[in-house]
């Protein structure tokens, strides 16, 4: 029963039972010096970590007040005023060159910033199908809201988003520089499109171009900037580079990695912060979280059996990531039901063939391989040659009647494949056994 249809008097009765049994009397934190909000009782805050990274400066303490000071920010030991002086003297953009003291811990060297520019510029573009699936498919009046998401996302195109050496984590980072515009750019289109009745421009990062030259390129329709709009920008994502770790979004970031998570998830939590949500509030968003259409919807049938509908669209990233997902939930049969991914072009054969090989490499009991053409072929041969069962039907229609006997109890079924081929019919007549 939805929220919405609770009569008045039982909602209310409802609320009243929760405050009688969930209060904490104030004066509980004074007894116990709980820093609430990680704050004194002055406003000043509290000690949580220790940073060599940034710093923000704009009172000092004297004989135990605060006293204002001209406010400081600190990059790496480097009065930004400084840097900032530095490359707008020279008529340079300096994001790139900020954004690598603040990774590496020293300014780089002139062949050293040229590779970093070099490295986004060739990673500004987001993943195959990432804006029609991620942000088009489910778009967001609030643009933050779409980039936490979109952050959160690119797990699922990421081949080791769990690898957490130094080399991974750093070139994960670099990658998420260079995307994050792109994310927002788009998320800005889809957002005029769909919330504001404006017609729909897409457009590409041009190689080239400073990382706020190509933001102004890609969220303007026409695609004009001029120089003195570009270089104001770039002066704002310098100054918003870095917080000093002392507020709620950088904290949440680092309370989140030192927990040991994966690099999405903590950044996808400090935009959460940066939207003004709190903690809290993070929380039991991703709690609460269910997922749009067919994407990665969870279905649970007696008898323990389960229904992974994730059949909205299909690339070969998403794939790998459903399939990992089926291998590692626990149950006691695993079936797999894979169909064409559609506009994959001259890789197409070779890409249906690693999908049906993956899913006898991870285990999967049993792979349905559904398509008339030649793709679900190709899958059935990748799960033949890897050694795995499969059984192929033309339709999915003459699969069903065998999909039906193989739902045991404590059995999970993912059904994944391209919106095209129709799949979300399966789910229905699954959920009727």
């Amino acid at each position: 029963m939805a929220v919405d249809s609770l009569p008045q008097d039982l909602m209310e009765g409802l609320c009243e039972e929760y405050r009688k049994n969930n209060h904490i009397h104030p004066g509980d934190f004074e007894r116990w010096d709980v820093k609430r909000g990680l704050r004194n009782p002055d406003g000043t805050g509290v000690v949580a970590g220790i940073t060599e990274i940034a710093n923000v400066r704009g009172y000092y303490i004297q004989d135990g007040e605060r006293e204002p000071m001209p406010g400081q920010l600190i990059y790496r030991g480097i009065d930004m005023s400084e840097l900032i002086h530095g490359f707008t003297a020279e008529g340079r953009f300096g994001y790139a060159e900020t954004a690598y003291l603040l990774l590496m811990g020293a300014l780089p060297t002139k062949e050293q910033l040229a590779d970093f520019e070099t490295f986004l510029d060739l990673n500004h573009d987001l993943p195959h199908m990432f804006t029609e699936d991620m942000i088009l498919k489910a778009p967001s009046p609030d643009v933050m809201n779409k980039l936490s998401r979109g952050v959160l996302a690119l797990y699922s195109y990421d081949d080791t988003p769990e690898d957490m050496t130094l080399s991974s984590e750093l070139r994960r980072a670099m990658i998420l520089i260079a995307r994050t515009p792109q994310i927002v750019a788009h998320a800005y289109a889809a957002k005029k499109h769909y919330y504001d009745n404006d017609s729909l421009y897409l457009h590409r990062p041009q190689p080239g171009l400073s990382m706020a030259e190509n933001f102004l390129w890609s969220v303007r329709h026409d695609n004009h900037f001029t120089q003195e709009e570009a270089k104001l920008l770039d002066l704002c994502m310098v100054l918003h580079a870095e917080h000093g770790g002392g507020n709620n979004s950088a904290f949440s970031c680092r309370v989140l990695t030192s927990t040991g998570t994966d690099l999405y998830s903590a950044i996808a939590a400090a935009v959460g912060e940066a939207l003004g949500l709190s903690r809290e509030e993070i929380a039991r968003g991703a709690a609460s979280y269910v997922p749009a259409g067919s994407r990665m919807r969870v279905l649970r049938l007696p008898e323990r059996r389960m229904i992974l509908d994730d059949c909205y669209n299909a690339n070969p990233q998403s794939v790998a990531a459903a399939l990992e997902i089926l291998a590692r939930t626990n149950c006691d049969k695993r079936v797999a039901v894979l169909g064409d991914m559609g506009e994959l072009g001259a890789i197409g054969n070779r890409a249906h063939f690693n999908m049906g090989a993956l899913a006898a490499m991870l285990g999967v009991d049993l792979v349905f391989a559904v398509g008339s053409g030649d793709l679900a072929g190709k899958i059935a041969d990748g799960v033949a040659l890897s050694g795995g069962s499969v059984l192929y039907f033309p339709t999915k229609e003459e699969a069903l009647p065998e999909l039906r006997r193989q739902l045991g109890p404590g059995t999970i079924v993912l059904v994944k494949a391209s919106h095209s081929m129709k799949f979300g019919w399966l789910v229905d007549r699954l959920q009727e056994t």
